[in-house]
């Protein structure tokens, strides 16, 4: 990894930052010293994510897009390192839009890479479980198969695209020298997260506590592996900084693997909801043929082997982070607003 500016503090690009996981993260490095840039358009964010640090000297947030490589450059003049986060989210966003996942997945990727390889900047590039398709391996190893659907349907252009993104930023670490390494997250959860672009948890929590039907799709006997934000985030930093990680992925997942209809279960458990639960067909919310994974478990091995990573937060206690974060947006006004107008965000502060 490359030392830090001449100023003595490690200056970090972060873009994404004012989405969910980039805002913990921005929060990370500035408790650690760093300075930090937001490049973030808050198509999918908002600037309220990041009101607990916004006077922050050390903090500079740029209103951009990765799709313009003039404003990826001029974010990235100084910087030492780039976490790189920004992207078109979630599976069920881009089966709704998918050119627009195609766009910013790839071409606003490589912006990223080739401006980090002009600004002699590491990257850690921070992809999704996705990309390991419909793999049904009991644990899903960084060296596992990728199995994808049908290439014209649209269910599979995001783990598609973040496929790509990962094949670019090897192939600018083996023959341009990029130092880069790259984080698969499984199901990360917490405060901060919207249920808008189809993450469950939060979708979940809110009706629970509006004491609706909990929807649940298909029979709910998917299972997942909820990992807290708080346990991944410290987790990515510490990858970025280690020099085994160059050229290297990493999975960064929960270790309790449930069922969608079990977490539905502990959900209106933990917060006392008198909801119940309803079972949706996928068609009532995806196009015909959607298809969902009957299982995704991440083996952390290889994270735990690198930087002793470690999930140790319980879900319950995520639960109820989120459910107490959603009760204090929707009384400051935030959860009726589209995230890209909620707050103010001037151009640089």
């Amino acid at each position: 990894m490359f030392p830090p500016s001449a100023g003595g503090r490690t200056r970090t690009l972060v873009t994404g930052g004012a989405g969910f996981v980039g805002s913990h993260l921005v929060e990370h490095l500035l408790a650690a010293g760093d300075e930090v840039v937001v490049l973030d358009d808050l198509s999918t964010g908002s600037a309220r994510n990041l009101a607990g640090v916004a006077d922050n000297p050390r903090l500079e947030m740029i209103h951009g897009s990765i799709l313009n490589s003039k404003t990826v450059a001029q974010a990235m003049r100084s910087c030492d390192r780039v976490f790189h986060l920004a992207a078109a989210v979630g599976v069920k966003l881009i089966v709704e839009q998918p050119l627009r996942g195609l766009r910013i997945n790839i071409h606003g990727t490589e912006n990223v890479l080739t401006a980090a390889i002009e600004h002699k900047a590491s990257v850690l590039l921070v992809s999704t479980s996705e990309v390991y398709g419909k793999n049904t391996a009991d644990r899903l190893r960084e060296d596992s198969d990728r199995v994808l659907g049908d290439p014209l349907l649209s269910r599979w252009t995001y783990a598609g695209a973040k496929g790509i993104d990962e094949a670019f930023a090897k192939a600018y670490c083996d023959q341009e020298g990029l130092d880069v390494a790259i984080v698969r997250l499984f199901n990360t959860v917490g405060p901060r997260q919207t249920g808008r672009y189809g993450m469950v948890l939060p979708n979940l929590v809110g009706q629970a506590l509006r004491g609706h039907p909990l929807t649940v799709f298909g029979d709910g006997l998917q299972t997942r592996c909820f990992s807290a934000v708080e346990d991944v985030v410290p987790a990515m930093v510490r990858i970025e900084r280690d020099p085994r990680a160059r050229g290297q992925a990493y999975n960064l997942g929960g270790a309790r693997e449930i069922s969608i209809l079990d977490l539905a279960r502990e959900i209106i458990a933990t917060l006392d909801s008198r909801s119940e639960i309803e079972l949706v067909p996928y068609e009532q919310a995806y196009a015909a043929g959607f298809e969902d994974m009957r299982r995704r478990v991440p083996d952390n091995t290889k994270a735990h082997d690198l930087v002793g990573y470690e999930p140790t937060t319980p879900l319950t206690t995520t639960i109820m982070r989120v459910a107490a974060d959603l009760l204090s947006r929707e009384r400051l006004g935030s959860d009726a607003m589209p995230l890209a107008s909620a707050g103010s965000f001037r151009g640089v502060i």
